[in-house]
């Protein structure tokens, strides 16, 4: 990955299609980036949650485009693409097979369920235990052509479906997409929800050592194809710097939120902290297509007593700060009703946090 700008955007944002972003990015933003991310261009890529649910991870979306025009944006810039590790749609062709044939299919075993992730049954500790990124347990309940049911652990959405990454259907399927992306000429992929996607009984089932062991050997299989890779986790500043000191590249995702800090509140300590431990090889976020990350700089929320980069008060000032600078519409964007701070971010740009005041 070049040491450039680099844009992330939806294909269909900028130019209509992946033609016209390359015109976009060709014409009117030549020699503004170096590289691209292309968020979800899979089939489909306007599911359930915008292109993060595939049907297919190796298909193109025909109304984007196709590899071909995949390369052609290889050919000047790096490309960056997203793999979605944790789940698949679940009007992917090998979950409705799971559905329609049940241990006769030859994906029985691929998705994860209650009684796979624990064998011996689940105790009530065992379920409040996990690590979970929206309120709720991560269970949805599928019924099969026989009529028989099972509880399909969708960490995410009902429509997003979690893969045992353990089974060999699962490593072959993931196999497959990363010698897709290679051939389309991808420079980098970003392990997508990678923190969520080894279950462990009795854990948070998040950022453990499995996982990181799960880590490792998917980059070893990414090196093996020239791939580099960039692993997307919201968590623990402390567990980014340990991530980034197993892959090519990780997310500073906790530069927006102390940025921001520094400029609305005029103290600049926090920020200088993180510059200090922060690993070499994190690209600089101002914010994504997902907000401006508040958990990143907050305790660790796998042990409380770890603080963080900003304390709570810090965190909820600015967290006001940037809902009055965009005019509340921060506010009406982000959460539910329950609460207008999700657990990841504020929804809200970077320029908006800041008012909209070119001067800043």
């Amino acid at each position: 990955m070049r040491n450039q700008v680099q844009l992330i955007t939806y294909v269909d944002r900028l130019g209509g299609d992946l033609q016209g972003l390359h015109d976009v990015l060709s014409g009117p933003m030549a020699g503004l980036f170096g590289g691209v991310h292309l968020l979800p261009f899979f089939r489909p890529y306007d599911g359930a949650d915008a292109g993060f649910d595939p049907q297919d991870h190796t298909e193109v979306d025909p109304r984007l485009g196709s590899w071909d025009e995949v390369r052609t944006i290889a050919a000047d810039y790096d490309v960056l693409v997203d793999v979605i590790v944790n789940h698949v749609s679940s009007s992917s062709p090998q979950f409705l097979d799971w559905l329609a044939h049940g241990s006769e299919s030859q994906y029985d075993g691929m998705f994860l369920t209650l009684g796979g992730a624990f064998p011996d049954g689940a105790r009530e500790q065992d379920l409040l235990a996990l690590y979970r990124p929206r309120p709720g347990v991560p269970f949805t309940p599928y019924a099969f052509a026989d009529g028989s049911k099972r509880l399909v652990w969708t960490t995410f959405t009902a429509q997003q479906v979690d893969l045992d990454i353990q089974h060999p259907m699962t490593r072959d399927y993931l196999m497959r997409v990363l010698d897709r992306l290679s051939q389309s000429h991808t420079t980098t992929v970003r392990l997508d929800a990678v923190g969520y996607a080894v279950k462990t009984p009795g854990n948070t089932s998040f950022m453990t050592p499995e996982t990181f062991a799960f880590i490792d050997e998917v980059t070893e299989w990414c090196r093996a194809r020239n791939l580099e890779v960039l692993v997307e986790v919201h968590s623990y500043y402390k567990r980014q710097v340990e991530i980034a000191s197993r892959v090519d590249r990780v997310y500073d995702f906790a530069i927006p939120p102390l940025v921001l800090h520094a400029l609305t509140a005029g103290d600049a300590e926090p920020l200088l902290a993180w510059m200090r431990v922060r690993p070499a090889n994190a690209v600089t976020v101002l914010d994504t297509h997902d907000g401006i990350g508040v958990i990143d700089v907050g305790a660790d929320a796998l042990d409380p007593t770890q603080p963080g980069l900003l304390t709570p008060e810090q965190i909820d000032r600015l967290v006001e700060a940037m809902h009055a600078n965009s005019g509340d519409n921060s506010r009406l964007a982000t959460g539910s009703a329950a609460s207008n701070v999700d657990l990841y971010q504020v929804n809200c740009t970077f320029y908006d946090a800041l008012g909209g005041d070119d001067a800043r």
